[in-house]
């Protein structure tokens, strides 16, 4: 906990879901193509390890409402791009269907998540 009394970026539900699904599409990232690593693998670990990075500097931003909840945005933004090439890998059946299914499926969570935090950011902030 911070000397604020609130948990650090680790420690919040909306930091370890990002995390869960970054790892989840590092794991079927490594499963693509040769020709495929230095376009759509790159893009899908940049994007869903740039989530996490997001929600961080957001949380150390949280003393100024407008850098935090755009901060937020910008996780949001990027969670959406990642459930993008999610679905280009289903569609290109470099990824099984149920999985990539899955996977979309936890970044809705994720982006529900971060609505959340942002429709109440009066709540975080100070």
């Amino acid at each position: 906990m911070t000397q604020q009394g609130l948990p650090r970026h680790h420690e919040l539900m909306v930091y370890r879901l990002a995390v869960e699904g970054a790892m989840r599409v590092f794991s079927v990232a490594k499963g693509l193509p040769e020709d495929e690593k230095k376009l759509l693998r790159v893009q899908m670990l940049r994007s869903g390890r740039s989530v996490c990075g997001n929600i961080a500097e957001a949380w150390q931003k949280r003393r100024y409402r407008a850098a935090f909840v755009a901060k937020l945005n910008e996780a949001e933004a990027e969670a959406a791009e990642t459930q993008t090439w999610i679905e280009f890998a289903m569609r290109c059946c470099y990824l099984d269907e149920e999985i990539g299914q899955e996977i979309i499926q936890q970044y809705n969570e994720l982006l529900t998540a971060l609505a959340q935090m942002i429709d109440q950011a009066d709540a975080w902030t100070f």
